[in-house]
């Protein structure tokens, strides 16, 4: 048994950890924070998890971190950095949900999160969390960038192909649709029922955060930089990442062959027959990402669909994958869940 600790408790991705580690046989779920919610009964803001856990909400100042084996961070942008070093040193492992150290480039990384990095020399020992394209690297991690949603559903519909090289990297295009509850559990005006309920829109076009991180994990697949138009969306459903996403090929190739080849072994891709179309609601509350791989008209243009439940393999699911990897458990160990349908 390993003891965990959850930085940020009281969010979407940290109650879906809580979900998820309940379970977990070899999990004992030894501290959760919260400032605004300390001393608060977790079961009573969550209800869902009543005779599952019985710990109170605790200040991060009395949390006493350092006695855990893992600590999760399900925090805002820019607190983990604050305490990995602290962890680190005392042998604690450090799985990071937020993007503190998800980009290599730190200049890059400062301007588009607009702060200061306070640790930047853990960012190079920081292994990116993709268990389909680091897992032996994460074996042994002390610290784990665990991806963006939207950078999970793009890089696992177009590795197949920029690893073959079959398709042009200087002109992909990721059209990506997601659930409200990508922008987390706070008060804000466009997550609103009576705002992006009956609505659909385009955001961040000019530019979004999650489109370097994206490029950086492309370009280590391709061996070369890319081009990358990536337009995110919301849509009016609470969870789920649609991806569509866009290539031109340079040859002739097997689309769907490809694909079964490369996810063959990986426990949480489904590529799905040849013609299908997934649906989010045919991932929702698990850790699967489904794949469809089309070729409209034989044309030369591949069009490839990636679904995933953003809370779990965008975020919770994906960091209990490497806490799996990293202490030796059996992968799918908690993960093995069936989707919701209705």
């Amino acid at each position: 048994m390993i003891k965990v600790g959850i930085v940020g408790g009281t969010g979407y991705t940290g109650v879906e950890l809580l979900r998820l580690l309940v379970l977990h046989p070899e999990v004992t779920l030894q501290v959760i924070t919260s400032r605004a919610d300390a001393g608060t009964r977790v079961d009573q803001m969550f209800p869902s998890l009543r005779g599952l856990v019985d710990l109170l909400f605790v200040h991060p100042d009395e949390a006493h971190l350092e006695q855990c084996d893992a600590v999760f961070f399900a925090t805002p942008n820019g607190i983990a950095m604050q305490q990995t070093r602290a962890l680190l040193e005392a042998g604690v492992r450090v799985i990071d949900l937020a993007a503190d150290f998800r980009l290599q480039d730190i200049a890059s990384w400062e301007a588009w999160y607009g702060m200061t990095h306070a640790c930047p020399d853990l960012v190079a020992e920081a292994v990116y969390g993709l268990p389909e394209v680091n897992r032996e690297q994460i074996k042994t991690a002390r610290l784990i960038a665990n991806p963006g949603c939207y950078p999970t559903a793009v890089q696992l519909g177009f590795f197949p192909l920029l690893e073959a090289g079959v398709i042009e990297a200087g002109s992909l295009i990721a059209d990506a649709k997601s659930g409200v509850s990508g922008a987390g559990r706070k008060a804000e005006i466009p997550a609103l029922f009576a705002e992006a309920g009956d609505n659909f829109k385009a955001y961040g076009v000019a530019g979004h955060r999650h489109l370097p991180e994206i490029k950086q994990g492309l370009a280590r697949v391709s061996g070369n930089g890319v081009g990358l138009t990536f337009v995110p969306h919301l849509t009016p459903l609470i969870r789920g990442i649609h991806a569509t996403l866009y290539g031109k090929l340079t040859r002739d190739v097997d689309l769907q062959a490809l694909f079964e080849a490369r996810y063959a072994d990986e426990p949480f891709v489904d590529v799905m027959p040849a013609g299908s179309h997934p649906e989010t609601r045919s991932v929702r509350g698990s850790n699967r990402c489904r794949i469809a791989v089309h070729r409209p008209q034989g044309g030369d243009t591949v069009v490839v669909l990636s679904v995933i439940d953003n809370l779990v393999k965008g975020a919770a699911g994906q960091a209990v994958q490497n806490l799996n990897i990293m202490f030796d458990f059996p992968e799918a160990m908690a993960l093995n869940i069936v989707p919701l349908l209705p």
